[in-house]
């Protein structure tokens, strides 16, 4: 299978952090393929090596009608020559969307269910009626946070010790399903530096103890030091509003850099806010890990009725 290389790591120069003597990285993961890059390649990479290894003939996964997961996976899917089958929560009428339409043009097999039935997907006891009805499938949880995701992620720590060898203090990501944190946490085992993670939803006990089991279940345990910071979700999940559009915009005029509103949007407002309430030392070295998700553009802008002006890719 086809291998990806490493993303780019860029120095943000913002008045912000002169002003806080803080310097501030990212790591553009959202550079790695225009379909299916981001912090979804890596979870996925590792996950399609075993798929390939069991002769699998299709992969079957979970997600929204707006899913950045169920985008990547079809995207995948497509370019490395496997199946794939998507379990959407919601109605058949949402295929229209940009997120589905794209799936279905990458060969994905929508199938269509309710709320009730989707909170079926952690149950062992629906897969064989799923199997029943598609064939054999390779599994793929909900966000793409399982055991084989970890190792895909801690290859990041891996290359920043090479792009950033004098090295930092503090790694940030934004927090959703758990497993870009978890596979970053596992990487830092035996270092100094402290993985730092910015909640999108609400539940920081629940995401915490995600957090912990996926390290439990990789044999990791919690052998290097993070901590989640929940103040910065908006309202939770998909939740946004005048105030983190502004910011966006504001960003991507002084940087050129596009954020998503979903996760990595913010990630970086809760960090720049940290930084300007001196919640960081002063020389302290942040690297903030950009997990791509920009497809999302579109169904955000429909749902909050913005004009083009106020998104632009």
């Amino acid at each position: 299978m086809v291998d990806l290389p490493a993303s780019p790591l860029h120095r943000l120069d913002l008045p912000a952090l002169t002003r806080a003597g803080v310097q501030l990285f990212l790591k553009r993961d959202d550079l790695i393929d225009p379909h299916f890059g981001g912090n979804k390649w890596r979870k996925l990479k590792y996950n399609l090596r075993k798929a390939r290894e069991m002769n699998a003939r299709a992969l079957l996964t979970f997600g929204g009608a707006y899913s950045n997961h169920i985008h990547a996976v079809a995207a995948a899917g497509q370019k490395f020559g496997m199946q794939t089958i998507g379990v959407i929560r919601g109605e058949a009428a949402s295929a229209s969307n940009t997120t589905l339409t794209f799936a279905q043009a990458c060969g994905m097999h929508l199938h269509f269910v309710d709320r009730a039935h989707y909170q079926k997907k952690t149950d062992p006891a629906w897969q064989p009626q799923l199997e029943d009805e598609f064939g054999p499938f390779y599994h793929l949880p909900e966000g793409g946070s399982n055991g084989l995701a970890l190792p895909g992620c801690a290859e990041i720590v891996g290359e920043l010790d090479l792009q950033l060898p004098s090295g930092y203090d503090v790694l940030a990501v934004p927090l959703g399903s758990g497993g870009t944190l978890a596979g970053l946490v596992s990487g830092m085992v035996g270092r100094a530096s402290q993985v730092q993670g910015y909640a999108v939803l609400k539940g920081e006990a629940d995401l915490a103890q995600r957090v912990t089991q996926l390290l439990a279940g990789a044999g990791v345990g919690n052998t290097a030091s993070w901590r989640l910071d929940s103040r910065y979700h908006f309202g939770g999940y998909a939740r946004c509003d005048a105030e983190l559009f502004g910011f966006l915009n504001e960003f991507r005029q002084t940087t050129g850099v596009q954020l998503d509103p979903i996760y990595n949007g913010k990630m970086l407002y809760g960090l720049l806010e940290n930084i300007r309430r001196g919640e960081f030392a002063r020389g302290t070295r942040i690297v903030a890990l950009h997990t791509g998700g920009l497809q999302g553009w579109v169904g955000i802008a429909r749902k909050y009725k913005l004009n083009e002006g106020s998104y632009q890719l």
